[in-house]
């Protein structure tokens, strides 16, 4: 019977120290941004802090200390606030497609109708030195805080629109790459499921052979440090 080997139910996880990085507001954190198809939870393991979200519902600020908890589902769109070292381990659904494409930032509109205008606003130089890298990192950030306070604005003014400008923007971005991403939960979340399900039907036969399959896994973080959309990042591969 075929095994899946992955993390459970296909999740992958990070370590994550949110930037302290001030913004336009006054406020210390990560670059306001949104998952198309995939939920994402935190695990808090340090410091303080908030993540600020942005629904059709409106506004909210859920504060995070050690030991809390919190997850949102697609078009949530979420800010990390470090307020004193928050730390935290992050939970990504897909086998961690939210770093990996299912994330588009919070910026302006005129970053947004254009797929090499985004791009270009989004992109970290990929051979530049760690302060060049840096300084893209925050120039990002910068630009999404700025397209999310406009957005909060009209949301709690009662202006729908331009959050549903938004969302379809968002949506015309990554719509050539859902082919590619259709493959990734292909092998990953829907595998472990369908891999469940023969299980249980192997139990409800009375076999238990799979039983001898059992396997072990342990890993060591794959990249320190990284740059990332909230923080910097230690990444694993499984």
């Amino acid at each position: 019977m075929p095994t899946f080997e992955g993390l459970p139910g296909s999740v992958a996880v990070s370590h994550l120290r949110v930037y302290d990085w001030p913004a336009e507001d006054g406020l210390r954190g990560g670059t306001p941004h949104v998952h198309l198809t995939c939920s994402e939870g935190y695990v808090v393991v340090a410091g303080a802090g908030s993540v600020q979200t942005l629904t059709a519902s409106g506004f909210r600020r859920t504060p995070l200390t050690p030991g809390a908890l919190v997850w949102f589902t697609p078009g949530t769109i979420h800010r990390l606030v470090n307020e004193d070292g928050l730390r935290i381990v992050v939970l990504m659904e897909n086998s961690g497609l939210p770093e990996a494409g299912d994330a588009v930032l919070t910026l302006p509109p005129r970053h947004l109708a254009d797929p090499d205008a985004y791009r270009a606003a989004v992109a970290l130089p990929v051979d530049g030195s760690e302060a060049e890298q840096e300084r893209a990192a925050r120039a990002r950030r910068d630009l999404a805080v700025e397209g999310f306070l406009a957005l909060r604005r009209a949301t709690e003014a009662g202006d729908p629109e331009p959050l549903a400008a938004f969302h379809r923007a968002a949506a015309a971005l990554v719509r050539p790459r859902t082919e590619d991403w259709r493959e990734r939960w292909r092998k990953g979340a829907a595998a472990a499921s369908e891999v469940t399900g023969d299980q249980l039907d192997a139990l409800a036969r009375g076999d238990a052979g799979y039983l001898a399959d059992a396997c072990v896994h342990a890993e060591r973080p794959s990249a320190h440090g990284r740059f990332g959309m909230c923080g910097r990042l230690d990444v694993y591969r499984g």
